[in-house]
């Protein structure tokens, strides 16, 4: 049918996700069209997993629209119960531009202090250090001092 195949684990798993979903596409009486087939590419582009509802009257008719729309979009079929299909293709990567201006992003240090009565756990601090900070060995958030430079180096 298709190149995607997917176990009954993971179409159990597509199905509950897709349960809450509204049909995002629909197939209306002249069939299975291009604006159709283009509008379900980018569906699944966007979202993944989406429902398909088809408005045809024959059985034979709405089942051969799922395998062509299945073939042509080269998604797995999940589910098709009456005239709701739900189709899944994984969704494309989608590349960042790295900026060459950026500033390294903050970052969450975890401080873990001792208790002074032994009988008590030990403190926990998450802190937020900035790309100009440091933390000390007792826990102390400071700023990083810029390096000196000398006239020969």
């Amino acid at each position: 049918m298709t190149a995607l195949i997917l176990n009954s684990a993971q179409r159990r798993d597509l199905r509950a996700q897709a349960h809450h979903l509204e049909p995002v596409v629909m197939i209306g009486g002249d069939g299975l069209t291009a604006g159709v087939t283009k509008e379900a590419d980018a569906a699944l582009n966007a979202h993944g997993l989406i429902k398909v509802r088809a408005m045809l009257e024959d059985r034979a008719a709405r089942e051969a629209a799922f395998v062509q729309l299945c073939d042509a979009l080269d998604c797995a079929p999940v589910q098709h119960i009456g005239k709701l299909f739900v189709l899944w293709r994984p969704m494309p990567e989608k590349e960042r531009a790295a900026r060459e201006d950026a500033k390294p992003a903050p970052r969450l240090v975890k401080v873990v202090k001792a208790s002074k009565n032994k009988h008590q756990r030990p403190q926990v601090k998450k802190l937020r250090v900035m790309g100009n900070e440091r933390v000390t060995a007792g826990g102390i958030v400071k700023r990083a001092k810029p390096r000196m430079t000398g006239k020969k180096g």
